[in-house]
């Protein structure tokens, strides 16, 4: 099965919101709750996309996605950002590093999904 997302998220009411979104969606969901799990899920599981908390513990969001742009076999992999409500200076550390997109919580489901779907470059959903 190939994986298209994973959700790097350490808050379970929020790992199971993405995850239950995501799936109804219509893509298969993937997820980590800790920083450093990050980049071995990714290498393991080959995902179309990266969905990334900023505040994880063990390894922050900004250190994954810095690891993630020094990889050259994961450089182009998209990453969407999930950033607290009222966070800016976490969304321009997280631009300046290469993030692709970003999603402040609280978000609405059709956000996210939007968000995916224009990362993904997916107009109607998934394939």
């Amino acid at each position: 099965m190939t994986i298209d997302i994973l959700i790097a998220e350490d808050e379970p009411s929020i790992l199971e919101s993405l995850d239950f979104i995501l799936r109804r969606a219509g893509w298969n969901v993937s997820s980590v709750t800790d920083g450093d799990a990050v980049l071995g899920a990714v290498q393991r599981l080959h995902p179309r996309m990266v969905v990334l908390d900023i505040m994880l513990p063990k390894r922050s969001g900004f250190d994954v996605l810095k690891q993630i742009r020094a990889n050259a076999d994961l450089r182009s992999m998209p990453v969407l950002i999930l950033t607290a409500k009222g966070q800016q200076q976490d969304r321009r550390t997280a631009e300046e590093l290469g993030a692709d997109g970003f999603v402040t919580k609280p978000y609405a489901n059709a956000d996210v999904v939007g968000a995916v779907r224009q990362l993904l470059g997916e107009n109607g959903g998934p394939a």
